[in-house]
Protein backbone atom coordinates (compact mmCIF):
# COMPACT_ATOMS: atom_id res chain seq x y z
CA UNK A 1 0.00 0.00 0.00
CA UNK A 2 1.45 3.32 -1.14
CA UNK A 3 1.38 5.82 2.05
CA UNK A 4 -1.67 8.46 2.63
CA UNK A 5 -0.59 11.77 1.19
CA UNK A 6 0.94 13.84 3.32
CA UNK A 7 -0.97 16.44 2.52
CA UNK A 8 -3.70 15.00 3.14
CA UNK A 9 -3.09 14.91 6.53
CA UNK A 10 -1.61 17.73 7.60
CA UNK A 11 -3.50 19.88 9.63
CA UNK A 12 -3.99 23.03 10.78
CA UNK A 13 -2.99 24.65 14.04
CA UNK A 14 -5.74 25.24 15.29
CA UNK A 15 -7.08 21.52 14.51
CA UNK A 16 -4.22 20.39 16.21
CA UNK A 17 -4.52 22.50 18.91
CA UNK A 18 -8.26 21.27 19.84
CA UNK A 19 -7.11 17.65 18.85
CA UNK A 20 -4.16 17.97 21.89
CA UNK A 21 -6.62 19.18 24.72
CA UNK A 22 -9.45 16.14 24.03
CA UNK A 23 -9.68 13.54 26.49
CA UNK A 24 -8.33 10.65 24.15
CA UNK A 25 -6.82 8.04 26.86
CA UNK A 26 -10.44 8.70 28.62
CA UNK A 27 -12.57 7.61 25.67
CA UNK A 28 -10.61 4.86 24.64
CA UNK A 29 -10.96 3.15 28.11
CA UNK A 30 -14.60 3.94 28.13
CA UNK A 31 -15.18 2.06 24.90
CA UNK A 32 -13.06 -0.47 26.01
CA UNK A 33 -14.49 -0.89 29.52
CA UNK A 34 -18.50 -1.41 27.67
CA UNK A 35 -17.41 -3.32 25.03
CA UNK A 36 -18.54 -6.51 25.94
CA UNK A 37 -21.59 -4.85 26.61
CA UNK A 38 -22.02 -3.08 23.01
CA UNK A 39 -21.09 -6.64 21.63
CA UNK A 40 -23.80 -8.47 23.46
CA UNK A 41 -26.47 -5.68 22.14
CA UNK A 42 -25.24 -6.11 18.93
CA UNK A 43 -25.70 -10.31 19.13
CA UNK A 44 -29.51 -9.75 20.12
CA UNK A 45 -29.96 -7.07 16.82
CA UNK A 46 -28.67 -9.98 14.73
CA UNK A 47 -31.13 -12.11 15.94
CA UNK A 48 -33.96 -10.14 14.58
CA UNK A 49 -34.42 -11.30 10.97
CA UNK A 50 -35.20 -7.41 9.87
CA UNK A 51 -35.40 -7.73 5.66
CA UNK A 52 -37.47 -4.82 3.73
CA UNK A 53 -38.34 -7.31 1.39
CA UNK A 54 -42.18 -7.99 0.15
CA UNK A 55 -41.81 -11.41 0.45
CA UNK A 56 -40.67 -11.19 3.78
CA UNK A 57 -42.24 -10.91 7.22
CA UNK A 58 -42.89 -7.61 7.83
CA UNK A 59 -43.36 -7.70 11.43
CA UNK A 60 -39.68 -8.98 11.95
CA UNK A 61 -38.64 -5.38 10.60
CA UNK A 62 -41.19 -4.07 12.94
CA UNK A 63 -39.23 -5.76 15.88
CA UNK A 64 -36.14 -4.69 14.62
CA UNK A 65 -36.95 -0.47 14.21
CA UNK A 66 -38.21 -0.80 18.08
CA UNK A 67 -34.98 -2.42 19.41
CA UNK A 68 -32.87 0.00 17.40
CA UNK A 69 -35.68 2.33 18.90
CA UNK A 70 -35.07 0.95 22.61
CA UNK A 71 -31.59 0.99 22.38
CA UNK A 72 -31.30 4.88 21.56
CA UNK A 73 -33.67 5.43 24.84
CA UNK A 74 -30.66 4.12 26.39
CA UNK A 75 -28.76 6.42 25.83
CA UNK A 76 -30.88 8.87 27.95
CA UNK A 77 -32.29 10.72 24.85
CA UNK A 78 -35.61 11.03 25.32
CA UNK A 79 -37.02 12.34 21.88
CA UNK A 80 -37.47 8.99 19.96
CA UNK A 81 -39.27 8.20 16.97
CA UNK A 82 -40.45 5.61 14.64
CA UNK A 83 -41.18 7.27 11.25
CA UNK A 84 -42.67 6.19 7.79
CA UNK A 85 -43.60 7.43 5.03
CA UNK A 86 -45.89 6.38 2.11
CA UNK A 87 -44.70 4.64 -1.22
CA UNK A 88 -46.19 5.65 -4.23
CA UNK A 89 -48.89 2.64 -4.62
CA UNK A 90 -49.86 3.90 -0.76
CA UNK A 91 -48.06 1.48 1.39
CA UNK A 92 -46.19 2.86 3.98
CA UNK A 93 -42.19 2.57 3.38
CA UNK A 94 -39.69 1.17 6.29
CA UNK A 95 -39.71 2.40 10.11
CA UNK A 96 -37.39 4.47 10.38
CA UNK A 97 -35.83 5.20 14.07
CA UNK A 98 -34.95 8.94 14.08
CA UNK A 99 -33.94 10.63 18.14
CA UNK A 100 -32.59 14.09 18.68
CA UNK A 101 -30.51 15.61 21.33
CA UNK A 102 -30.37 19.36 20.80
CA UNK A 103 -27.62 21.48 20.41
CA UNK A 104 -26.39 23.99 22.49
CA UNK A 105 -26.53 27.72 21.38
CA UNK A 106 -23.57 27.88 18.60
CA UNK A 107 -22.86 24.73 18.62
CA UNK A 108 -23.36 22.37 15.18
CA UNK A 109 -25.80 19.32 14.80
CA UNK A 110 -24.05 16.50 13.89
CA UNK A 111 -26.75 13.53 11.81
CA UNK A 112 -25.63 9.74 12.53
CA UNK A 113 -26.77 7.74 9.90
CA UNK A 114 -27.09 3.67 9.31
CA UNK A 115 -29.19 0.82 8.90
CA UNK A 116 -31.38 -1.81 10.45
CA UNK A 117 -32.86 -3.86 7.56
CA UNK A 118 -30.72 -6.42 6.18
CA UNK A 119 -30.19 -8.60 3.01
CA UNK A 120 -31.85 -11.97 2.90
CA UNK A 121 -29.73 -14.97 4.35
CA UNK A 122 -29.91 -16.73 1.16
CA UNK A 123 -29.04 -20.24 0.45
CA UNK A 124 -28.32 -21.59 4.34
CA UNK A 125 -26.32 -24.46 3.07
CA UNK A 126 -23.39 -21.41 2.42
CA UNK A 127 -23.43 -20.80 5.81
CA UNK A 128 -21.32 -22.45 8.25
CA UNK A 129 -23.45 -20.94 10.96
CA UNK A 130 -27.33 -19.69 11.42
CA UNK A 131 -27.41 -16.87 9.91
CA UNK A 132 -29.21 -14.93 12.81
CA UNK A 133 -27.54 -16.27 15.44
CA UNK A 134 -24.11 -14.37 16.05
CA UNK A 135 -21.22 -16.17 16.69
CA UNK A 136 -18.02 -15.15 17.40
CA UNK A 137 -15.03 -17.16 15.93
CA UNK A 138 -11.24 -16.52 15.87
CA UNK A 139 -11.86 -12.51 16.46
CA UNK A 140 -14.80 -11.78 13.79
CA UNK A 141 -18.72 -12.13 14.71
CA UNK A 142 -20.77 -14.21 12.06
CA UNK A 143 -24.13 -13.25 11.28
CA UNK A 144 -26.11 -11.42 8.80
CA UNK A 145 -26.03 -7.70 9.74
CA UNK A 146 -23.08 -8.60 11.68
CA UNK A 147 -21.51 -5.96 9.67
CA UNK A 148 -23.65 -4.58 7.15
CA UNK A 149 -25.43 -2.13 8.76
CA UNK A 150 -26.27 -3.28 12.73
CA UNK A 151 -22.59 -3.05 13.37
CA UNK A 152 -23.03 0.58 11.95
CA UNK A 153 -25.81 1.15 14.33
CA UNK A 154 -23.83 0.28 17.83
CA UNK A 155 -20.98 2.33 16.87
CA UNK A 156 -23.15 5.51 16.74
CA UNK A 157 -24.94 4.48 20.06
CA UNK A 158 -21.50 3.17 21.56
CA UNK A 159 -19.23 6.39 20.76
CA UNK A 160 -22.30 8.52 21.75
CA UNK A 161 -22.40 6.69 24.75
CA UNK A 162 -18.82 7.68 25.61
CA UNK A 163 -18.53 10.68 24.67
CA UNK A 164 -21.73 11.41 27.10
CA UNK A 165 -20.44 9.83 30.03
CA UNK A 166 -16.84 11.43 29.43
CA UNK A 167 -17.62 14.99 28.80
CA UNK A 168 -21.03 15.29 30.83
CA UNK A 169 -22.55 18.81 30.71
CA UNK A 170 -19.39 20.11 28.25
CA UNK A 171 -20.94 18.02 25.63
CA UNK A 172 -23.10 20.60 23.56
CA UNK A 173 -23.19 19.29 19.91
CA UNK A 174 -26.32 18.63 18.39
CA UNK A 175 -26.66 15.10 17.58
CA UNK A 176 -29.42 13.62 15.31
CA UNK A 177 -29.69 9.53 15.30
CA UNK A 178 -31.44 8.68 11.54
CA UNK A 179 -31.59 4.50 11.73
CA UNK A 180 -33.27 3.66 7.88
CA UNK A 181 -35.48 1.05 7.59
CA UNK A 182 -35.41 0.16 3.93
CA UNK A 183 -31.82 0.73 2.81
CA UNK A 184 -31.07 -2.75 1.67
CA UNK A 185 -34.60 -2.79 0.02
CA UNK A 186 -32.73 0.21 -2.71
CA UNK A 187 -34.71 2.79 -0.44
CA UNK A 188 -37.56 3.47 -2.10
CA UNK A 189 -39.04 6.16 -0.16
CA UNK A 190 -36.13 7.88 1.21
CA UNK A 191 -36.27 11.16 -1.01
CA UNK A 192 -39.68 11.12 -0.02
CA UNK A 193 -38.55 10.78 3.42
CA UNK A 194 -35.82 13.35 3.76
CA UNK A 195 -38.41 15.74 1.95
CA UNK A 196 -41.34 15.33 4.45
CA UNK A 197 -39.07 15.57 7.85
CA UNK A 198 -36.23 17.46 6.23
CA UNK A 199 -36.17 19.91 9.19
CA UNK A 200 -36.07 17.11 11.61
CA UNK A 201 -33.07 15.56 9.67
CA UNK A 202 -30.74 18.51 9.32
CA UNK A 203 -27.46 18.76 10.30
CA UNK A 204 -23.91 20.31 9.73
CA UNK A 205 -22.21 17.00 9.29
CA UNK A 206 -23.42 13.56 8.33
CA UNK A 207 -21.83 10.64 9.06
CA UNK A 208 -22.87 7.50 6.99
CA UNK A 209 -21.51 4.57 8.92
CA UNK A 210 -22.12 2.02 5.93
CA UNK A 211 -19.12 2.06 4.17
CA UNK A 212 -15.53 -0.28 5.06
CA UNK A 213 -12.33 0.33 6.16
CA UNK A 214 -9.30 -0.76 4.00
CA UNK A 215 -8.21 -3.53 5.09
CA UNK A 216 -7.95 -5.45 8.97
CA UNK A 217 -5.96 -2.72 10.88
CA UNK A 218 -6.17 0.09 8.26
CA UNK A 219 -8.92 2.62 8.63
CA UNK A 220 -10.02 4.82 5.90
CA UNK A 221 -12.54 7.42 5.16
CA UNK A 222 -14.08 6.85 1.54
CA UNK A 223 -14.21 9.45 -0.10
CA UNK A 224 -15.93 8.87 -3.75
CA UNK A 225 -18.51 6.57 -5.02
CA UNK A 226 -18.95 6.12 -8.71
CA UNK A 227 -22.64 6.80 -9.61
CA UNK A 228 -24.76 4.66 -12.00
CA UNK A 229 -26.64 4.49 -14.92
CA UNK A 230 -28.06 1.32 -16.84
CA UNK A 231 -30.89 0.86 -19.52
CA UNK A 232 -32.03 -1.87 -22.10
CA UNK A 233 -30.18 -2.00 -25.48
CA UNK A 234 -31.86 -4.16 -28.55
CA UNK A 235 -30.90 -5.15 -31.51
CA UNK A 236 -34.15 -6.02 -33.99
CA UNK A 237 -33.31 -7.43 -37.49
CA UNK A 238 -36.38 -8.86 -38.95
CA UNK A 239 -40.31 -8.48 -38.34
CA UNK A 240 -40.55 -11.90 -37.25
CA UNK A 241 -38.25 -15.04 -36.43
CA UNK A 242 -37.30 -16.87 -39.80
CA UNK A 243 -35.80 -20.68 -40.19
CA UNK A 244 -32.06 -20.22 -40.15
CA UNK A 245 -31.27 -22.76 -42.92
CA UNK A 246 -33.90 -21.49 -45.35
CA UNK A 247 -32.75 -17.88 -44.42
CA UNK A 248 -29.02 -18.06 -42.85
CA UNK A 249 -26.24 -16.64 -44.19
CA UNK A 250 -27.60 -13.57 -46.10
CA UNK A 251 -29.15 -12.72 -42.65
CA UNK A 252 -27.13 -12.48 -39.20
CA UNK A 253 -29.59 -13.42 -36.45
CA UNK A 254 -30.76 -10.79 -33.69
CA UNK A 255 -28.39 -12.11 -30.49
CA UNK A 256 -25.03 -12.21 -33.06
CA UNK A 257 -25.32 -8.46 -34.05
CA UNK A 258 -26.03 -7.82 -30.37
CA UNK A 259 -22.78 -9.34 -29.26
CA UNK A 260 -21.10 -7.64 -32.08
CA UNK A 261 -22.32 -4.32 -30.61
CA UNK A 262 -21.49 -4.87 -27.10
CA UNK A 263 -18.33 -5.82 -27.89
CA UNK A 264 -18.26 -2.08 -28.87
CA UNK A 265 -18.44 -1.21 -25.79
CA UNK A 266 -14.58 -1.73 -24.60
CA UNK A 267 -11.38 -1.29 -26.58
CA UNK A 268 -9.02 -3.91 -27.18
CA UNK A 269 -7.47 -3.35 -23.65
CA UNK A 270 -10.68 -3.39 -22.10
CA UNK A 271 -11.42 -0.11 -21.37
CA UNK A 272 -14.89 1.47 -21.59
CA UNK A 273 -14.64 3.07 -25.13
CA UNK A 274 -18.26 5.07 -24.98
CA UNK A 275 -17.33 8.86 -26.13
CA UNK A 276 -17.96 11.31 -23.81
CA UNK A 277 -17.59 9.78 -20.44
CA UNK A 278 -15.26 10.83 -17.77
CA UNK A 279 -12.79 9.68 -16.19
CA UNK A 280 -10.70 10.83 -13.06
CA UNK A 281 -7.56 11.15 -11.75
CA UNK A 282 -5.28 8.45 -10.34
CA UNK A 283 -5.59 7.30 -7.23
CA UNK A 284 -3.28 7.60 -4.30
CA UNK A 285 -3.53 3.94 -2.34
CA UNK A 286 -2.40 1.22 -4.13
CA UNK A 287 -4.21 -2.53 -4.38
CA UNK A 288 -1.67 -5.25 -5.43
CA UNK A 289 -2.99 -7.11 -8.29
CA UNK A 290 -2.40 -10.45 -6.52
CA UNK A 291 -4.90 -9.55 -3.76
CA UNK A 292 -7.35 -8.14 -5.80
CA UNK A 293 -7.22 -11.20 -7.68
CA UNK A 294 -7.81 -13.32 -4.71
CA UNK A 295 -10.54 -10.62 -2.98
CA UNK A 296 -12.52 -11.01 -7.04
CA UNK A 297 -11.78 -14.82 -7.31
CA UNK A 298 -10.30 -14.34 -10.67
CA UNK A 299 -9.48 -17.50 -12.31
CA UNK A 300 -5.37 -18.36 -13.06
CA UNK A 301 -4.94 -17.43 -16.74
CA UNK A 302 -7.71 -14.19 -16.98
CA UNK A 303 -6.29 -11.35 -17.74
CA UNK A 304 -7.43 -7.82 -15.93
CA UNK A 305 -9.38 -5.11 -18.10
CA UNK A 306 -8.38 -1.47 -18.31
CA UNK A 307 -5.38 0.71 -17.55
CA UNK A 308 -3.76 2.37 -14.74
CA UNK A 309 -3.77 1.24 -11.48
CA UNK A 310 -6.22 -1.23 -10.41
CA UNK A 311 -7.71 1.35 -7.59
CA UNK A 312 -8.46 3.95 -10.56
CA UNK A 313 -9.99 1.40 -12.27
CA UNK A 314 -12.41 0.68 -9.32
CA UNK A 315 -13.36 3.74 -8.05
CA UNK A 316 -12.11 6.89 -10.65
CA UNK A 317 -12.76 5.11 -14.29
CA UNK A 318 -16.30 4.32 -15.58
CA UNK A 319 -16.98 0.45 -15.58
CA UNK A 320 -19.82 -1.04 -18.10
CA UNK A 321 -21.23 -4.40 -17.22
CA UNK A 322 -23.81 -6.68 -19.15
CA UNK A 323 -26.28 -7.74 -16.46
CA UNK A 324 -28.88 -9.27 -18.18
CA UNK A 325 -29.96 -10.85 -21.27
CA UNK A 326 -33.32 -12.04 -23.27
CA UNK A 327 -32.53 -14.41 -25.88
CA UNK A 328 -33.69 -18.20 -25.39
CA UNK A 329 -31.73 -20.44 -23.33
CA UNK A 330 -29.89 -23.78 -24.89
CA UNK A 331 -32.62 -25.73 -23.29
CA UNK A 332 -35.16 -24.31 -25.58
CA UNK A 333 -33.22 -23.59 -28.66
CA UNK A 334 -34.14 -24.40 -32.10
CA UNK A 335 -32.92 -23.83 -35.40
CA UNK A 336 -34.24 -19.94 -35.92
CA UNK A 337 -33.31 -16.73 -36.94
CA UNK A 338 -34.37 -14.65 -33.91
CA UNK A 339 -35.74 -11.15 -35.03
CA UNK A 340 -34.41 -9.40 -31.78
CA UNK A 341 -32.39 -9.86 -28.88
CA UNK A 342 -31.98 -7.98 -25.69
CA UNK A 343 -29.42 -6.61 -23.09
CA UNK A 344 -29.55 -4.74 -19.80
CA UNK A 345 -26.18 -2.79 -19.05
CA UNK A 346 -25.30 -1.33 -16.16
CA UNK A 347 -22.68 1.57 -16.11
CA UNK A 348 -20.99 2.92 -13.29
CA UNK A 349 -19.92 6.27 -13.70
CA UNK A 350 -16.75 8.32 -12.46
CA UNK A 351 -16.99 10.91 -9.31
CA UNK A 352 -17.43 14.37 -11.88
CA UNK A 353 -20.01 12.81 -14.39
CA UNK A 354 -23.13 13.72 -14.97
CA UNK A 355 -25.87 10.84 -15.14
CA UNK A 356 -27.73 12.51 -17.92
CA UNK A 357 -24.90 13.31 -19.97
CA UNK A 358 -23.53 9.63 -19.29
CA UNK A 359 -27.48 8.07 -20.54
CA UNK A 360 -26.60 10.52 -23.57
CA UNK A 361 -23.43 8.99 -24.36
CA UNK A 362 -24.87 5.35 -24.02
CA UNK A 363 -27.67 6.23 -26.76
CA UNK A 364 -25.42 7.69 -29.12
CA UNK A 365 -22.81 4.89 -28.99
CA UNK A 366 -25.73 2.37 -29.36
CA UNK A 367 -27.07 4.62 -32.48
CA UNK A 368 -23.21 5.15 -34.12
CA UNK A 369 -22.38 1.63 -33.76
CA UNK A 370 -25.45 -0.44 -34.86
CA UNK A 371 -23.88 -3.09 -36.84
CA UNK A 372 -24.98 -4.03 -40.19
CA UNK A 373 -27.69 -1.26 -40.18
CA UNK A 374 -29.65 -3.41 -37.72
CA UNK A 375 -31.96 -1.66 -35.79
CA UNK A 376 -30.91 -0.38 -32.50
CA UNK A 377 -32.39 1.42 -29.75
CA UNK A 378 -31.70 2.21 -26.09
CA UNK A 379 -33.80 2.59 -23.17
CA UNK A 380 -32.62 4.22 -20.29
CA UNK A 381 -33.41 3.08 -16.63
CA UNK A 382 -32.20 4.84 -13.51
CA UNK A 383 -29.53 7.12 -12.62
CA UNK A 384 -27.61 7.92 -9.79
CA UNK A 385 -25.03 10.51 -8.61
CA UNK A 386 -21.76 9.76 -8.41
CA UNK A 387 -20.34 11.30 -4.90
CA UNK A 388 -16.45 13.06 -3.91
CA UNK A 389 -15.67 14.28 -0.56
CA UNK A 390 -14.08 17.81 -0.30
CA UNK A 391 -11.08 16.10 1.75
CA UNK A 392 -9.68 19.45 2.57
CA UNK A 393 -12.77 20.69 5.08
CA UNK A 394 -12.53 20.40 8.38
CA UNK A 395 -14.83 17.53 9.10
CA UNK A 396 -12.96 15.11 6.87
CA UNK A 397 -9.30 16.52 8.13
CA UNK A 398 -11.02 15.63 11.87
CA UNK A 399 -12.25 12.78 10.49
CA UNK A 400 -8.78 11.83 9.54
CA UNK A 401 -7.23 12.85 12.38
CA UNK A 402 -9.51 10.48 14.49
CA UNK A 403 -9.49 7.53 12.50
CA UNK A 404 -5.56 7.65 12.43
CA UNK A 405 -5.53 8.02 16.35
CA UNK A 406 -7.51 5.38 17.10
CA UNK A 407 -5.90 2.93 15.02
CA UNK A 408 -2.53 4.03 15.91
CA UNK A 409 -1.42 4.04 12.45
CA UNK A 410 -2.61 6.99 9.25
CA UNK A 411 -5.94 6.68 7.95
CA UNK A 412 -6.58 6.26 3.61
CA UNK A 413 -8.63 7.57 1.36
CA UNK A 414 -10.37 5.09 -0.45
CA UNK A 415 -13.00 5.07 -3.31
CA UNK A 416 -16.16 2.61 -3.70
CA UNK A 417 -16.56 0.80 -6.66
CA UNK A 418 -20.41 0.42 -6.05
CA UNK A 419 -22.35 3.44 -5.49
CA UNK A 420 -24.60 4.34 -2.49
CA UNK A 421 -27.54 6.12 -4.34
CA UNK A 422 -28.94 8.20 -1.24
CA UNK A 423 -25.59 9.66 -0.68
CA UNK A 424 -26.83 12.10 -3.71
CA UNK A 425 -30.10 12.81 -1.77
CA UNK A 426 -28.53 13.69 0.93
CA UNK A 427 -26.24 16.13 -0.96
CA UNK A 428 -29.17 17.48 -2.62
CA UNK A 429 -31.34 18.05 -0.07
CA UNK A 430 -28.61 19.62 2.47
CA UNK A 431 -25.96 21.04 -0.17
CA UNK A 432 -24.13 22.59 2.96
CA UNK A 433 -24.01 19.48 4.84
CA UNK A 434 -20.44 17.92 5.27
CA UNK A 435 -20.95 14.22 4.39
CA UNK A 436 -18.58 11.74 6.08
CA UNK A 437 -19.08 8.61 4.61
CA UNK A 438 -17.45 5.51 7.08
CA UNK A 439 -17.81 1.91 7.97
CA UNK A 440 -16.96 -0.96 10.41
CA UNK A 441 -16.40 -3.52 7.05
CA UNK A 442 -13.12 -5.01 5.76
CA UNK A 443 -12.30 -6.88 2.52
CA UNK A 444 -13.35 -9.98 4.35
CA UNK A 445 -16.70 -9.03 5.64
CA UNK A 446 -18.74 -10.66 3.01
CA UNK A 447 -21.54 -7.75 3.44
CA UNK A 448 -24.79 -9.90 1.48
CA UNK A 449 -23.16 -13.09 1.16
CA UNK A 450 -22.92 -15.87 3.18
CA UNK A 451 -20.62 -16.08 6.55
CA UNK A 452 -20.94 -12.35 6.78
CA UNK A 453 -18.49 -10.96 9.44
CA UNK A 454 -17.13 -8.46 11.66
CA UNK A 455 -13.51 -7.82 12.94
CA UNK A 456 -14.39 -7.14 16.67
CA UNK A 457 -10.88 -5.63 16.92
CA UNK A 458 -11.05 -3.01 14.46
CA UNK A 459 -15.11 -2.56 15.59
CA UNK A 460 -14.06 -1.34 18.82
CA UNK A 461 -11.56 0.99 17.25
CA UNK A 462 -14.59 2.44 15.15
CA UNK A 463 -16.50 3.06 17.81
CA UNK A 464 -13.45 4.82 19.69
CA UNK A 465 -12.17 6.90 16.59
CA UNK A 466 -16.04 8.40 15.96
CA UNK A 467 -15.89 8.69 20.12
CA UNK A 468 -12.83 11.47 19.36
CA UNK A 469 -14.31 12.81 16.03
CA UNK A 470 -17.58 14.04 18.29
CA UNK A 471 -15.13 15.52 20.70
CA UNK A 472 -12.97 17.38 18.11
CA UNK A 473 -16.37 19.02 16.50
CA UNK A 474 -17.89 19.47 19.89
CA UNK A 475 -14.50 21.75 20.62
CA UNK A 476 -14.88 23.64 17.66
CA UNK A 477 -13.11 21.26 15.06
CA UNK A 478 -15.63 22.75 12.14
CA UNK A 479 -14.72 26.95 12.83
Amino acid sequence: MTPHDSSATTFGAELSSITAQLPTAELRECVASNFDATVAELVNLVAIPGIAWEAFDASQLERSAEAVAELVRSTGLDDVQILRVPHEDGGLGGPAVVARKIAAPGQPTIVLYAHHDVQPPGDKGLWDTEPFTAVERDGRLYGRGAADDKAGIMAHIASFRAITEILGDKFGLGVTFFIEGEEEAGSPTFDTFLQTHRELLAGDVIIVADSANWQVGVPALTTSLRGLVDGTVEVRVTDHAVHSGMFGGPILDAPTLLARLIATFHDDKGSVAIAGLHHGGETVVDYPEASFRSDAAVLDGVELAGEGSITSRLWTQPALSVIGMDIPSVDMSSNTLLASARAKISLRIAPGQDPAAAMAAVQAHVQAHAPFGARATFTAGEAGQPFATDTHAPAAQAAMWALGESWGVDAVETGMGGSIPFIANLKATYPNAQILVTGVEDPDSRAHSANESLHLGDFQKAIVAQAMLLAALNDGALG
